[in-house]
Protein backbone atom coordinates (compact mmCIF):
# COMPACT_ATOMS: atom_id res chain seq x y z
CA UNK A 1 0.00 0.00 0.00
CA UNK A 2 1.29 3.48 -0.91
CA UNK A 3 1.38 5.58 2.25
CA UNK A 4 -0.53 8.86 2.57
CA UNK A 5 2.74 10.83 2.91
CA UNK A 6 4.29 9.40 -0.27
CA UNK A 7 4.82 12.90 -1.72
CA UNK A 8 6.68 14.17 1.35
CA UNK A 9 10.47 14.30 1.80
CA UNK A 10 11.89 14.46 5.32
CA UNK A 11 15.44 15.52 6.16
CA UNK A 12 16.13 13.73 9.44
CA UNK A 13 19.02 15.34 11.33
CA UNK A 14 18.04 13.66 14.60
CA UNK A 15 19.70 10.84 16.47
CA UNK A 16 19.16 8.48 19.40
CA UNK A 17 15.40 7.95 19.82
CA UNK A 18 12.76 10.72 20.02
CA UNK A 19 13.58 12.22 16.61
CA UNK A 20 14.34 8.90 14.87
CA UNK A 21 11.07 7.47 16.23
CA UNK A 22 9.19 10.38 14.63
CA UNK A 23 11.10 9.80 11.39
CA UNK A 24 10.23 6.11 11.40
CA UNK A 25 6.53 6.92 11.84
CA UNK A 26 6.68 9.32 8.89
CA UNK A 27 8.54 6.70 6.82
CA UNK A 28 5.88 4.10 7.60
CA UNK A 29 3.30 6.59 6.39
CA UNK A 30 5.11 6.76 3.06
CA UNK A 31 7.49 9.72 3.40
CA UNK A 32 10.99 9.61 1.90
CA UNK A 33 13.08 10.02 5.06
CA UNK A 34 16.76 10.88 4.56
CA UNK A 35 18.71 10.22 7.75
CA UNK A 36 21.94 12.21 8.16
CA UNK A 37 24.65 10.48 10.22
CA UNK A 38 28.21 11.29 11.29
CA UNK A 39 30.86 9.78 9.00
CA UNK A 40 32.59 6.84 10.63
CA UNK A 41 30.35 6.81 13.71
CA UNK A 42 26.72 7.15 12.69
CA UNK A 43 23.80 7.44 15.04
CA UNK A 44 24.78 6.83 18.69
CA UNK A 45 22.37 3.91 18.88
CA UNK A 46 24.31 1.90 16.30
CA UNK A 47 26.68 1.11 19.19
CA UNK A 48 24.03 0.65 21.90
CA UNK A 49 24.29 -3.11 22.32
CA UNK A 50 24.40 -5.97 22.83
CA UNK A 51 22.33 -7.44 21.40
CA UNK A 52 23.42 -6.99 17.79
CA UNK A 53 22.13 -8.53 14.58
CA UNK A 54 24.69 -11.12 13.50
CA UNK A 55 25.78 -11.38 9.87
CA UNK A 56 26.29 -14.73 8.12
CA UNK A 57 30.01 -14.51 8.88
CA UNK A 58 29.36 -13.91 12.59
CA UNK A 59 30.15 -10.19 12.56
CA UNK A 60 27.83 -7.65 14.19
CA UNK A 61 25.89 -5.59 11.68
CA UNK A 62 23.32 -3.69 13.70
CA UNK A 63 22.38 -2.94 17.31
CA UNK A 64 18.84 -3.84 18.24
CA UNK A 65 18.34 -0.29 19.54
CA UNK A 66 19.10 1.22 16.13
CA UNK A 67 17.02 -1.38 14.28
CA UNK A 68 14.00 -0.53 16.44
CA UNK A 69 13.80 3.11 15.38
CA UNK A 70 15.12 3.49 11.82
CA UNK A 71 13.04 1.31 9.53
CA UNK A 72 12.15 2.81 6.18
CA UNK A 73 14.88 5.47 5.94
CA UNK A 74 17.74 6.24 3.60
CA UNK A 75 21.05 6.90 5.35
CA UNK A 76 23.69 9.39 4.24
CA UNK A 77 26.85 10.38 6.08
CA UNK A 78 27.68 14.10 6.28
CA UNK A 79 30.04 16.04 8.53
CA UNK A 80 27.77 18.97 9.35
CA UNK A 81 30.57 20.78 11.19
CA UNK A 82 32.28 21.40 7.82
CA UNK A 83 31.24 24.10 5.39
CA UNK A 84 30.94 21.54 2.58
CA UNK A 85 28.76 19.34 4.78
CA UNK A 86 26.55 22.29 5.69
CA UNK A 87 26.15 23.06 2.00
CA UNK A 88 24.95 19.49 1.38
CA UNK A 89 22.37 19.77 4.17
CA UNK A 90 21.13 23.12 2.85
CA UNK A 91 20.74 21.72 -0.66
CA UNK A 92 18.68 18.79 0.63
CA UNK A 93 16.61 21.08 2.89
CA UNK A 94 15.80 23.29 -0.09
CA UNK A 95 14.13 20.26 -1.72
CA UNK A 96 12.50 18.87 1.42
CA UNK A 97 9.14 19.33 3.11
CA UNK A 98 10.23 18.57 6.66
CA UNK A 99 13.34 18.84 8.82
CA UNK A 100 13.58 16.84 12.05
CA UNK A 101 16.32 17.72 14.54
CA UNK A 102 17.00 17.10 18.21
CA UNK A 103 20.20 19.00 18.88
CA UNK A 104 20.54 21.21 21.95
CA UNK A 105 18.87 24.58 21.45
CA UNK A 106 21.06 26.87 19.32
CA UNK A 107 23.46 24.17 18.07
CA UNK A 108 22.26 24.10 14.46
CA UNK A 109 22.01 27.90 14.38
CA UNK A 110 25.79 27.98 14.84
CA UNK A 111 26.15 25.79 11.75
CA UNK A 112 23.78 27.91 9.69
CA UNK A 113 21.24 25.05 9.71
CA UNK A 114 18.64 26.44 12.10
CA UNK A 115 15.04 27.34 11.34
CA UNK A 116 15.76 30.97 10.40
CA UNK A 117 18.45 30.06 7.89
CA UNK A 118 16.75 27.06 6.26
CA UNK A 119 13.33 28.72 6.06
CA UNK A 120 14.93 31.47 3.95
CA UNK A 121 15.95 28.80 1.44
CA UNK A 122 12.55 27.08 1.56
CA UNK A 123 9.62 29.04 2.97
CA UNK A 124 7.38 25.96 2.84
CA UNK A 125 9.63 23.98 5.16
CA UNK A 126 8.17 22.41 8.30
CA UNK A 127 11.04 22.45 10.82
CA UNK A 128 10.55 20.32 13.92
CA UNK A 129 12.95 20.90 16.84
CA UNK A 130 12.86 18.27 19.60
CA UNK A 131 14.71 19.09 22.81
CA UNK A 132 14.57 18.11 26.45
CA UNK A 133 13.32 21.48 27.67
CA UNK A 134 12.24 23.54 24.66
CA UNK A 135 13.62 26.57 22.83
CA UNK A 136 13.06 28.96 25.74
CA UNK A 137 13.27 28.99 29.53
CA UNK A 138 16.00 28.58 32.16
CA UNK A 139 16.88 25.02 31.09
CA UNK A 140 16.66 25.52 27.31
CA UNK A 141 20.38 24.98 26.69
CA UNK A 142 20.69 21.88 28.89
CA UNK A 143 20.90 18.31 27.52
CA UNK A 144 18.35 15.69 28.54
CA UNK A 145 17.65 11.99 28.28
CA UNK A 146 14.48 10.00 28.83
CA UNK A 147 15.44 8.84 32.34
CA UNK A 148 16.00 12.42 33.51
CA UNK A 149 12.70 13.61 32.05
CA UNK A 150 10.79 10.69 33.57
CA UNK A 151 12.08 11.88 36.94
CA UNK A 152 11.54 15.62 36.42
CA UNK A 153 8.08 15.28 34.89
CA UNK A 154 6.66 13.52 37.96
CA UNK A 155 6.14 10.24 36.12
CA UNK A 156 8.55 8.29 38.33
CA UNK A 157 6.92 9.61 41.50
CA UNK A 158 3.69 7.80 40.64
CA UNK A 159 5.33 4.63 39.26
CA UNK A 160 6.47 1.82 41.53
CA UNK A 161 5.67 0.01 44.76
CA UNK A 162 3.84 2.08 47.41
CA UNK A 163 5.73 3.37 50.43
CA UNK A 164 5.78 0.91 53.30
CA UNK A 165 5.84 -2.19 51.08
CA UNK A 166 8.90 -4.29 50.10
CA UNK A 167 10.70 -2.75 47.12
CA UNK A 168 9.06 0.64 47.60
CA UNK A 169 10.42 3.60 45.69
CA UNK A 170 10.08 5.55 42.44
CA UNK A 171 10.61 3.57 39.23
CA UNK A 172 11.08 4.47 35.61
CA UNK A 173 8.94 2.81 32.97
CA UNK A 174 10.57 -0.27 31.38
CA UNK A 175 10.92 1.43 27.99
CA UNK A 176 12.10 5.00 27.20
CA UNK A 177 8.47 6.06 27.18
CA UNK A 178 9.02 9.83 26.97
CA UNK A 179 11.41 9.52 24.02
CA UNK A 180 8.84 7.38 22.24
CA UNK A 181 5.78 9.49 23.01
CA UNK A 182 7.69 12.65 22.13
CA UNK A 183 8.37 11.01 18.77
CA UNK A 184 4.65 10.33 18.34
CA UNK A 185 3.82 13.94 19.27
CA UNK A 186 6.47 15.14 16.80
CA UNK A 187 5.04 13.08 13.94
CA UNK A 188 1.56 14.34 14.81
CA UNK A 189 2.73 17.94 14.88
CA UNK A 190 4.52 17.52 11.55
CA UNK A 191 1.44 16.14 9.82
CA UNK A 192 -0.66 18.95 11.31
CA UNK A 193 1.84 21.54 10.07
CA UNK A 194 1.82 19.99 6.61
CA UNK A 195 -1.98 20.26 6.58
CA UNK A 196 -1.71 23.87 7.74
CA UNK A 197 0.76 24.58 4.96
CA UNK A 198 -1.90 23.63 2.43
CA UNK A 199 -3.97 26.58 3.64
CA UNK A 200 -1.24 29.14 4.33
CA UNK A 201 1.36 28.16 1.72
CA UNK A 202 4.03 28.61 4.38
CA UNK A 203 6.00 26.28 6.59
CA UNK A 204 6.38 26.60 10.35
CA UNK A 205 8.73 25.91 13.26
CA UNK A 206 7.63 23.26 15.77
CA UNK A 207 9.14 23.60 19.26
CA UNK A 208 8.62 20.28 21.05
CA UNK A 209 10.02 19.67 24.55
CA UNK A 210 10.22 16.27 26.22
CA UNK A 211 9.47 17.81 29.63
CA UNK A 212 6.29 19.37 28.22
CA UNK A 213 5.31 15.97 26.84
CA UNK A 214 6.02 14.31 30.19
CA UNK A 215 3.86 16.79 32.08
CA UNK A 216 1.04 16.40 29.54
CA UNK A 217 1.10 12.63 30.08
CA UNK A 218 0.32 13.02 33.78
CA UNK A 219 -3.30 13.31 32.60
CA UNK A 220 -5.62 12.06 35.35
CA UNK A 221 -2.86 12.18 37.97
CA UNK A 222 -2.25 15.86 37.25
CA UNK A 223 -5.97 16.53 37.62
CA UNK A 224 -6.03 14.51 40.83
CA UNK A 225 -3.39 16.90 42.21
CA UNK A 226 -5.01 20.06 40.83
CA UNK A 227 -8.48 19.20 42.12
CA UNK A 228 -7.54 17.79 45.52
CA UNK A 229 -4.41 19.75 46.37
CA UNK A 230 -2.83 16.51 47.50
CA UNK A 231 0.29 14.75 46.19
CA UNK A 232 -0.48 11.62 44.09
CA UNK A 233 1.23 8.57 45.56
CA UNK A 234 2.58 5.40 44.05
CA UNK A 235 -0.07 2.69 44.05
CA UNK A 236 1.92 -0.10 42.42
CA UNK A 237 -0.35 -2.00 40.04
CA UNK A 238 -3.53 -0.63 41.59
CA UNK A 239 -5.36 2.21 39.84
CA UNK A 240 -5.82 5.40 41.90
CA UNK A 241 -9.29 6.19 40.49
CA UNK A 242 -10.87 2.91 39.32
CA UNK A 243 -11.32 -0.30 41.32
CA UNK A 244 -10.81 -3.19 41.23
CA UNK A 245 -7.83 -2.89 38.89
CA UNK A 246 -4.60 -4.63 39.87
CA UNK A 247 -2.64 -7.89 39.74
CA UNK A 248 -4.23 -10.91 41.40
CA UNK A 249 -2.54 -14.21 42.24
CA UNK A 250 -4.24 -17.42 41.17
CA UNK A 251 -3.24 -20.89 42.29
CA UNK A 252 -0.61 -21.20 39.51
CA UNK A 253 0.22 -17.64 38.44
CA UNK A 254 -0.86 -14.01 38.20
CA UNK A 255 -3.48 -12.23 36.11
CA UNK A 256 -4.42 -8.60 35.72
CA UNK A 257 -8.02 -7.51 36.19
CA UNK A 258 -9.37 -4.25 34.76
CA UNK A 259 -12.90 -3.46 35.94
CA UNK A 260 -13.88 -0.22 34.25
CA UNK A 261 -17.49 0.31 35.36
CA UNK A 262 -20.17 -0.84 37.78
CA UNK A 263 -21.69 -3.25 35.30
CA UNK A 264 -18.39 -5.07 34.89
CA UNK A 265 -18.03 -5.20 38.66
CA UNK A 266 -21.42 -6.92 38.95
CA UNK A 267 -20.31 -9.49 36.34
CA UNK A 268 -17.05 -10.02 38.22
CA UNK A 269 -18.99 -10.71 41.41
CA UNK A 270 -21.05 -13.33 39.58
CA UNK A 271 -17.92 -15.06 38.27
CA UNK A 272 -16.35 -15.07 41.73
CA UNK A 273 -19.53 -16.40 43.34
CA UNK A 274 -19.84 -13.26 45.44
CA UNK A 275 -22.94 -11.60 43.95
CA UNK A 276 -23.78 -9.95 47.27
CA UNK A 277 -20.82 -7.59 46.88
CA UNK A 278 -22.45 -5.91 43.88
CA UNK A 279 -25.30 -4.76 46.15
CA UNK A 280 -23.16 -3.77 49.11
CA UNK A 281 -23.16 0.02 49.48
CA UNK A 282 -19.43 -0.10 50.22
CA UNK A 283 -18.74 -1.48 46.75
CA UNK A 284 -21.81 -0.90 44.57
CA UNK A 285 -20.39 2.13 42.74
CA UNK A 286 -16.81 2.86 41.73
CA UNK A 287 -16.25 5.83 44.05
CA UNK A 288 -17.24 3.67 47.02
CA UNK A 289 -14.94 0.86 45.86
CA UNK A 290 -12.01 3.29 45.64
CA UNK A 291 -12.69 4.54 49.17
CA UNK A 292 -13.18 1.02 50.55
CA UNK A 293 -10.57 -0.89 48.56
CA UNK A 294 -8.71 -1.89 51.72
CA UNK A 295 -11.77 -4.00 52.59
CA UNK A 296 -12.59 -5.12 49.04
CA UNK A 297 -9.16 -6.25 47.87
CA UNK A 298 -8.62 -9.09 50.39
CA UNK A 299 -12.01 -10.56 49.47
CA UNK A 300 -11.14 -10.62 45.76
CA UNK A 301 -7.62 -11.89 46.41
CA UNK A 302 -8.95 -14.82 48.43
CA UNK A 303 -11.39 -15.76 45.67
CA UNK A 304 -8.75 -15.72 42.90
CA UNK A 305 -6.33 -17.83 44.94
CA UNK A 306 -8.78 -20.74 44.88
CA UNK A 307 -8.43 -21.70 41.19
CA UNK A 308 -5.93 -21.86 38.32
CA UNK A 309 -5.20 -18.87 36.10
CA UNK A 310 -6.58 -20.48 32.92
CA UNK A 311 -9.89 -21.26 34.61
CA UNK A 312 -10.37 -17.70 35.79
CA UNK A 313 -9.36 -16.16 32.45
CA UNK A 314 -11.85 -18.39 30.62
CA UNK A 315 -14.70 -17.49 32.98
CA UNK A 316 -13.90 -13.78 32.94
CA UNK A 317 -13.71 -13.72 29.12
CA UNK A 318 -17.10 -15.44 28.87
CA UNK A 319 -18.56 -12.85 31.25
CA UNK A 320 -17.04 -9.90 29.36
CA UNK A 321 -14.80 -8.80 32.23
CA UNK A 322 -11.42 -7.48 30.94
CA UNK A 323 -8.59 -9.67 32.24
CA UNK A 324 -5.43 -11.21 30.89
CA UNK A 325 -2.05 -12.75 31.58
CA UNK A 326 1.11 -10.78 32.32
CA UNK A 327 3.14 -11.64 29.25
CA UNK A 328 6.89 -11.51 28.97
CA UNK A 329 8.16 -9.63 25.89
CA UNK A 330 8.60 -12.88 23.86
CA UNK A 331 5.13 -14.01 24.95
CA UNK A 332 3.65 -10.68 23.88
CA UNK A 333 5.33 -10.93 20.46
CA UNK A 334 3.90 -14.45 20.07
CA UNK A 335 0.44 -13.61 21.42
CA UNK A 336 -2.08 -15.00 18.85
CA UNK A 337 -3.79 -11.62 18.45
CA UNK A 338 -0.44 -9.89 17.84
CA UNK A 339 0.52 -12.51 15.26
CA UNK A 340 -2.86 -12.21 13.55
CA UNK A 341 -2.39 -8.45 13.23
CA UNK A 342 1.03 -8.93 11.62
CA UNK A 343 2.87 -6.86 14.21
CA UNK A 344 6.12 -8.80 13.73
CA UNK A 345 7.54 -9.15 10.24
CA UNK A 346 10.52 -11.11 8.93
CA UNK A 347 12.62 -9.07 6.48
CA UNK A 348 15.28 -10.57 4.21
CA UNK A 349 18.64 -8.98 5.02
CA UNK A 350 21.62 -8.54 2.64
CA UNK A 351 24.20 -9.50 5.29
CA UNK A 352 22.25 -11.67 7.75
CA UNK A 353 19.78 -14.40 6.83
CA UNK A 354 16.86 -12.23 7.93
CA UNK A 355 15.78 -9.85 10.67
CA UNK A 356 12.48 -9.70 12.52
CA UNK A 357 11.12 -6.20 13.17
CA UNK A 358 8.10 -4.89 15.04
CA UNK A 359 5.73 -3.12 12.69
CA UNK A 360 3.72 0.09 12.75
CA UNK A 361 0.21 -0.12 14.24
CA UNK A 362 -1.23 2.07 11.46
CA UNK A 363 -3.92 0.57 9.26
CA UNK A 364 -5.78 2.41 6.53
CA UNK A 365 -8.77 0.78 4.89
CA UNK A 366 -7.93 -2.42 6.75
CA UNK A 367 -4.44 -2.55 5.26
CA UNK A 368 -1.24 -2.09 7.29
CA UNK A 369 1.09 0.74 6.35
CA UNK A 370 4.76 -0.17 6.72
CA UNK A 371 7.88 0.68 4.80
CA UNK A 372 9.54 -2.10 2.85
CA UNK A 373 12.96 -0.55 3.57
CA UNK A 374 15.15 -2.18 6.19
CA UNK A 375 16.92 0.09 8.70
CA UNK A 376 19.81 1.26 6.52
CA UNK A 377 23.49 0.53 6.82
CA UNK A 378 25.44 3.67 7.74
CA UNK A 379 25.73 5.90 4.68
CA UNK A 380 24.11 3.28 2.45
CA UNK A 381 22.39 5.84 0.21
CA UNK A 382 24.92 8.70 0.34
CA UNK A 383 25.88 8.54 -3.32
CA UNK A 384 22.25 8.05 -4.37
CA UNK A 385 20.94 11.10 -2.46
CA UNK A 386 23.83 13.36 -3.46
CA UNK A 387 23.23 12.41 -7.08
CA UNK A 388 19.60 13.49 -6.70
CA UNK A 389 20.67 16.99 -5.63
CA UNK A 390 23.11 17.45 -8.48
CA UNK A 391 26.48 16.06 -7.35
CA UNK A 392 28.45 14.30 -10.06
CA UNK A 393 30.18 10.99 -9.17
CA UNK A 394 33.58 12.68 -9.25
CA UNK A 395 32.43 15.30 -6.73
CA UNK A 396 30.99 12.59 -4.48
CA UNK A 397 34.29 10.70 -4.61
CA UNK A 398 36.21 13.86 -3.67
CA UNK A 399 33.88 14.56 -0.71
CA UNK A 400 34.42 10.98 0.43
CA UNK A 401 38.20 11.35 0.11
CA UNK A 402 38.10 14.48 2.29
CA UNK A 403 36.06 12.68 4.96
CA UNK A 404 33.09 15.02 4.57
CA UNK A 405 30.73 12.14 3.72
Amino acid sequence: MIGPLCAIRVLDLSRVLAGPWAGQILADLGADVIKVERPGAGDDTRAWGPPFLKARDGSEVGAGYFLAANRGKRSITVDISSSAGQDIVRRIAARSDVVLENYKSGTLDRYGLGWKELSKLNDQLVYCSITGFGQSGPRAAQPAYDFLIQAMSGLMSITGVPDGEPGAGPQKVGIPILDLVTGVYAATAVTAALAGREASGKGSHIDLAMLDVGVSLLSNQAMNALLSGSVPRRTGNAHPNIQPQKVYSCRDGDIILVVGNDGQFAKLCEVLGMTELAFDDRFRVNSARVRNQAVLQPLIEMAFSSRNRHDWLTLLAEAGVPAGPINSVPEALNEPQVRHRGMVRDYPHPEAESVKLVMSPFRFGGQPVNSDRLPPCMGQQTSEVLGEIGFEPEAVAELRRQGII
